[in-house]
Formats: structure tokens, C-alpha cells, sequence
């Protein structure tokens, strides 16, 4: 039997009923100043990384020195009083949105608190020249934004902790990459599981108008500049193919691995050195870490967005050994404990498998393998292939590369998957079974 829809009753619902209005207008600010937050987040670890290589320009040996020290510090500040900022952030907000999480759980592991550590520490990361990103912390940045809001809504209010939750670590990646359908998709992809009917459409208004902030302030541009695809036909299919499967081999290795070092359980000299001292442990990480930047002529130091913007325009030079490097750089960054992301260093793992591929095969589609390798590297180390595929293909001037893209990030994910299991559901069990029983461990 049809209900007859009610147009008064409706209409009273929606605009008549207070509680309703208060709810839209905290969740809008709660966007808002999370949005602006991780604006913020940008400039500053942007500033941070800036002033440090102009210091290693002109002393390259004090990164020697600086590099190892910060990360021991900022282990020991980590482990000591925000253990839960540790890591990148992702991991953090899944574990909170967990059904098993109890609203204490929760708050060890998103809240107001970690949002400041987290932008401080992070900061202070890329301030040491770590091999680190600040989109994975940025999740953690805004959730925590948005689940403090919680306090202020009207009593039944259709809002949830898990909405909030959704609608903030969405909003993070949304504000960092300038990319609100990237949100969206990230939402849908590895955060909701249980899509809350009701309240959808704010929170999703939630994630643009976050995302929004980010383009108010730095304009409806791309963050690596337009990739100009041309020419694109069957004659990059080989080498399209050979691209996905090498970033999903690489991607799910790298996965791997980092499962691997963060669970704890290696027997290795580095792992043990890890169990019995970790400020110890992050300070030699960190002192790897500078080893490798100074080899490698300060290439490899901070997030990898300076050198891929610059190999998406074709004007990058990299050391042979780039990809190894950043490689290796980036899985000690992470090992060490400190506040860490992964994504801005897989775009630019990712985009020196490209460029590797093409001068291997002197083809003249390297901007589009660049492409390729960015959008199959994440989606492999992530196993987020619709997000990726979103992320990397907002960079794209026209629809040329669309289905390249997405094919690409399919069969990169499919291969890592072989390889390695989804790396932020196994790192949010983790969390979630330390923040449970006795809290938080920093990894």
C-alpha cells in the first residue's frame, strides 16, 4: 500500500523544527574550521620543509646532526604524551569508527587534543626533512575536529560520533589534496559501513564545504599543476600494462613491509632495538634517513611534492637511484614512530616508476606513465583504488586518461592484494586492540 506523502509535515520537519537548524549550522562550522585547519596544516609543513632546505643548501652535513634528533624527540614527546598521534592518522580514525570502539576508545584516538598534536608534530617532521606526507595525518586532523562538534549538537539529534567521524576524515583528504570528490570516494571507500540515511546529504555538504575551504584559499587549482596527456592510444597499452604491474608489485611490498615493521614482532637487530628502546631506534631511523637525503642531494627529504610537480611538467632531473631511495626513506620515516603520512611519498614513488618505465623505454608518453605510476602506487599501498584513481585524476587535463587511470589503479591494487593485505585495516586492528586494552601504542 502507497503512503500519501505529507507536504505540511514534511515542510515543518525540515524548517520549522530548531533542533534540525542547529544541527546544520555546527556541523557547517565544524567544516568549516576543519577545512581552514588543515589549510593551515599545508602552509605550515610547507614553511617547515621550505626553511629546512635552505639550511641544508648551505650546510648539507647539519641534517647529519638535526635530522636524527628531531626524530628522537619527537618519538619521545609522541610516546609520552599523544601515543595515539603516532603513525599516520588513518589507521586511527577507522579503529575509532570500529563497532567494538566504546565512546572512550574513541577518544583516546580522535579528539581535539590529537588534532593539535598531530598538525605540531607532523610539522615538526617535515621540519627535520623526514621522508613524510600530511594527508594521512590531515584525516586524523579533521575527524578530530568534527567529533569534538559532537558536544554542541542538540540532544536526538540524527548526527552521530560516526557520522562525525566519516564526515571529518573524509573532509581531511577533501582539504589536503583540494579535492572534494576524493573525499567523497574516500568516505565511501575505507571509512562508511554503515551509511547513515538520515543525516547523509550534511555530512557529504560537510566533506565539499571542507574541501571548499581549501579552494577558497588556494584557488580551483591543481596541486601538481595539469598533466597534458596527448597522443594517448594503443601504443601505451604495453607500456601502461608494465607500469601497473610494477607499481602493484612495488605498492603491495611496500605495504607489506610496513605491516611487518609496525606489528613489532621481527627478530631482526632493528626491530629488537625498536621493542627495547624506541627513542633510540627513531634517532638512528632518523639519522638513515639523512644519510640517504645527503646522497641523494637533498632529493629524497620531505613529502616528494616539489620533484613530482616537477616530473609532471617534465622538468625534473632525478638521481638514478630516486625511486629507491624515496623508497627506502619513506618506510624508515614511518618505522621510526613519528607522526607520519604516506601519500604525498607514494605519489612520488609512484611518479619515478613512471618516469623509470619511460626513459626504459624511451617512450614519448612519459607524462602519462608519470601519471600512471602515481595513480598505481597509491592504489596499491593503499588499497584504495577509487580514491586514488580520483585523486590522481583531478590532476588530468580533459577526459583522456580517465579509463587509463582507473584501469591502471584496478590492476595495481589486484596485484598488491596477492602480495599483502589491506594495510590500514590491518594497522586500525592494531589500534584498536592497544587503544582497548591498555591504550594507545605509538607506531
Amino acid at each position: 500500500m502507497k503512503t500519501k506523502h505529507n507536504i505540511t509535515a514534511s515542510f515543518n520537519r525540515e524548517f520549522r523544527d530548531w533542533r534540525l537548524w542547529a544541527t546544520r549550522a555546527i556541523v557547517v562550522a565544524a567544516a568549516c574550521v576543519a577545512g581552514l585547519t588543515v589549510v593551515a596544516f599545508t602552509w605550515l609543513g610547507e614553511e617547515a620543509l621550505g626553511l629546512f632546505m635552505d639550511v641544508v643548501q648551505i650546510h648539507p652535513w647539519v641534517t647529519l646532526v638535526w635530522t636524527p634528533l628531531c626524530a628522537a624527540a619527537i618519538v619521545w614527546v609522541t610516546r609520552r604524551y599523544f601515543a595515539a598521534a603516532a603513525g599516520s592518522g588513518i589507521p586511527q580514525v577507522m579503529a575509532a569508527l570500529d563497532p567494538a570502539a566504546s565512546a572512550p576508545v574513541q577518544a583516546r584516538l580522535v579528539s581535539f587534543k590529537l588534532s593539535v598534536a598531530k598538525v605540531a608534530l607532523t610539522t615538526w617532521g617535515l621540519l627535520a626533512g623526514l621522508s613524510l606526507g600530511r594527508e594521512g595525518p590531515s584525516v586524523q586532523v579533521a575527524a578530530g575536529i568534527m567529533l569534538t562538534a559532537r558536544r554542541w549538537l542538540p540532544e536526538r539529534t540524527a548526527v552521530t560520533p560516526h557520522g562525525l567521524l566519516v564526515a571529518g576524515g573524509a573532509a581531511g583528504i577533501a582539504a589536503a589534496f583540494n579535492t572534494p570528490l576524493a573525499g567523497i570516494m574516500f568516505a565511501i571507500e575505507e571509512l562508511s559501513r554503515t551509511p547513515e540515511q538520515r543525516s547523509s546529504g550534511l555530512l557529504m555538504s560537510a566533506i565539499v564545504l571542507a574541501g571548499l575551504m581549501a579552494v577558497s584559499v588556494y584557488g580551483n587549482a591543481t596541486y601538481f599543476g595539469i598533466i597534458h596527456a596527448s597522443g594517448i592510444d594503443l601504443s601505451l597499452l604495453l607500456p601502461g600494462l608494465l607500469v601497473a604491474v610494477v607499481s602493484g608489485g612495488l605498492g603491495g611490498l611496500f605495504s607489506r613491509l610496513l605491516q611487518a615493521s609496525l606489528g613489532g614482532k621481527g627478530r631482526d637487530v632493528m626491530s629488537r632495538l625498536r621493542g627495547a628502546n624506541p627513542v633510540l631506534f627513531a634517532a638512528v631511523c632518523g639519522l638513515l634517513v639523512a644519510v640517504i637525503g645527503f646522497v641523494s642531494g637533498g632529493a629524497t627529504f620531505g613529502s616528494g611534492y616539489s620533484h613530482t610537480r616537477d616530473m609532471v611538467a617534465g622538468q625534473e632531473t632525478l638521481p638514478a637511484l630516486f625511486l629507491l631511495l624515496k623508497f627506502v626513506a619513506t618506510w624508515l620515516t614511518t618505522w621510526s614512530g613519528v607522526p607520519a603520512g604516506i601519500f604525498a611519498p607514494s605519489l612520488a614513488i609512484g611518479a619515478a616508476i613512471g618516469n623509470d618505465i619511460a626513459l626504459l623505454l624511451h617512450s614519448p608518453n612519459a607524462t602519462a606513465l608519470i601519471a600512471l605510476g602515481m595513480v598505481g602506487f597509491l592504489a596499491a599501498a593503499t588499497q584504495a583504488p577509487l580514491t586514488s584513481f580520483i585523486i590522481v585524476m583531478e590532476m588530468v587535463d580533459g577526459h583522456s586518461m580517465v579509463l587509463s587511470l582507473m584501469a591502471c589503479a584496478m590492476v595495481a591494487r589486484t596485484v598488491s592484494r596477492v602480495i599483502s593485505a589491506p594495510l590500514y585495516s590491518v594497522l586500525a586492528q592494531q589500534q584498536l586492540s592497544n587503544a582497548t586494552s591498555s591504550g594507545p601504542v605509538a607506531q
